[in-house]
């Protein structure tokens, strides 16, 4: 699926990149005006939305739990436009996740912005909205664009572009409207009063535009990132904790404490929908709705849940995917397998900017432009995922939990390089001591157990019963060590619960796969394989300094 590309990290990558700029020719839209790109970009938001509802539980992790959310803008968006059944992203961790979409690379590509615990921007690294604003277009950022690490938002400019003027509420979004309903002001106004913020920063960037520019416009709300109101999916949305019983997936405990912290998830869900549906409502006021490429995605699978993030699980690192907009063939759903890393090529391929060959990422046009549904291109049959080091500090030189991991329509193979470290981090000294530790610290200090796991209501719940025969199995998937390689037939299994990998009969299957993960890793110069002492393993990339 990729071709030998220059590694921008290695002598030779180097040398080829600065004279390999150019690449992709002009598409046809390029002579005609360059389309205004709007791209939503939530924090921790899996694939979770009502167009999901109803889809096989392969594609869409606990798909029936998307049939409680309600969604409406997202999905008279999805309707106009591409829903991608089978997107996901290279890793499932807040900054690599950035770092490869910015980039249009793998992860494993982007130096120390390859981490997120002491993650660092190498401004040699081509990223697609710098190359957007060289190529005549105004941009501009609310909320999160790439953190933790330095500088921060590195690969947008730093805060050079930022439009938050109106107000970042928008991030807390339970905590704020909980706090003015506390005020005395009713919830439904103080949604709009979160919403009129939302509209406000948006409005100050078309402002602040030259006229005549196309824009990109990128809007990173983390409100779907913890922590939430405890209570706040019923309160504010009406997501009745009760309804979930039953729908939740086998890795997840069904039980009331994870029943609420999973409504309270699918609350912030909605509340990101009513912002789309505010930003959307802004864009027809400019005029130029017509003319604007809509992106919207997440960064990864759900924060605080076994499975979800920091997991190569499906749960962890598919996400939602709509695209719709001029030149794309709306109203189709489609299966191809997507990386995140391939929207830079794509916005870039959109605006007529050539795309550097060192992109590893392709341009999804020959699917927008395409009027398929189903499986559209024949080679999108697969993608690679991965993850280093997330933030685990309790481990002496904070050393990373190497994974990569190839899936397809059939089958999710992972390999788990050094199977002696913790997955989701040490246990930390308390509970490794046998010592019990308060609820309340496990919920809101996400280092005190199993650091690569956030701190909640479902995570204090599982280590509390850890020594129950009845979770022990669930409390040792989620947090226990786990073999060199797992296999996972999705369709058997499609919460995948149950590690093929050792089995004779599926010995081809997981051998064909290794084969083809492994290449691919070779080809795009992962440094896992690469090398005995990957550079993953030494400083700066272990070290224990906190980002700015």
């Amino acid at each position: 699926m990729s071709a030998v590309l220059p590694n921008p990290f290695t002598l030779r990558g180097l040398i080829l990149l600065t004279f390999s700029l150019v690449v992709t020719p002009l598409t046809a839209r390029a002579a005609e005006k360059p389309p205004n790109i709007l791209f939503i970009f939530a924090d921790d938001w899996g694939r979770f939305a009502g167009m999901y509802a109803g889809t096989k539980p392969g594609s869409a992790p606990a798909g029936a739990l998307n049939e409680l959310v309600r969604t409406p803008n997202l999905d008279r968006i999805a309707k106009q436009g591409v829903l991608f059944r089978n997107a996901h992203v290279n890793s499932p961790s807040c900054t690599p996740c950035r770092s490869s979409l910015l980039s249009g690379q793998y992860f494993w590509r982007t130096g120390r912005g390859a981490i997120l615990r002491g993650a660092v921007w190498d401004p040699a690294i081509p990223s697609y909205p710098l190359m957007l604003r060289d190529g005549g277009y105004h941009i501009g950022k609310s909320l999160k664009v790439w953190s933790p690490g330095k500088p921060v938002d590195a690969p947008f400019e730093g805060r050079k572009h930022a439009f938050e003027k109106a107000g970042t509420r928008m991030n807390h979004f339970s905590d704020s409207v909980t706090k003015l309903a506390a005020n005395g002001m009713p919830p439904e106004v103080a949604k709009q009063e979160i919403y009129r913020e939302v509209r406000g920063n948006f409005r100050q960037f078309i402002a602040a535009r030259e006229a005549g520019k196309p824009f990109h416009y990128w809007f990173g709300p983390t409100n779907t990132h913890r922590n939430w109101v405890k209570g706040s999916g019923r309160k504010l949305w009406q997501v009745d904790p009760d309804r979930l019983k039953g729908k939740l997936p086998a890795y997840l405990p069904d039980v009331p404490e994870v029943r609420e912290d999973l409504a309270d998830y699918l609350g912030e869900v909605m509340a990101l929908d009513g912002a789309i549906g505010a930003l959307m409502e802004e864009l027809r006021s400019t005029g130029e709705f017509d003319n604007t490429l809509i992106a919207i995605s997440g960064d990864h699978g759900p924060p605080g849940f076994p499975a979800g993030k920091c997991n190569l699980y499906t749960f962890g690192t598919g996400v939602s995917l709509v695209i719709a907009g001029p030149g794309v063939k709306g109203g189709r759903i489609v299966e191809d397998f997507t990386c995140l890393t391939d929207l830079a090529p794509t916005f870039l391929e959109a605006a007529g900017v050539p795309v550097p060959k060192v992109v590893t990422g392709r341009s999804l046009w020959p699917v927008l432009k395409s009027e398929k549904s189903g499986q559209v291109d024949p080679e999108r049959t697969w993608v690679v995922t991965g993850r280093e080091r997330h933030v685990d500090v309790a481990r002496e030189g904070s050393l990373p939990y190497p994974q990569r991991a190839i899936h397809t329509s059939s089958h999710l193979y992972i390999i788990n390089f050094k199977p002696d470290r913790y997955p989701l981090g040490d246990p930390g000294p308390l509970l490794a001591s046998g010592k019990s530790i308060p609820a309340k610290r496990l919920i809101n200090n996400t280092r005190a157990a199993f650091p690569d796991m956030d701190g909640s209501p479902t995570k204090a719940w599982l280590i509390g019963q850890r020594d129950q025969p009845e979770w022990k199995a669930t409390f040792d998937r989620a947090f226990g060590l786990r073999p060199r390689e797992e296999l996972y037939d999705l369709a058997a299994d499609p919460d995948q619960l149950h590690n093929l990998a050792a089995e004779p009969a599926s010995a081809k299957i997981r051998a064909g796969l290794e084969t083809r993960l492994l290449a691919e890793l070779k080809l795009t110069e992962d440094p896992r394989v690469l090398s005995d002492e990957p550079v993953f393993e030494k400083p700066p990339f272990t070290s224990l300094e906190a980002p700015e």
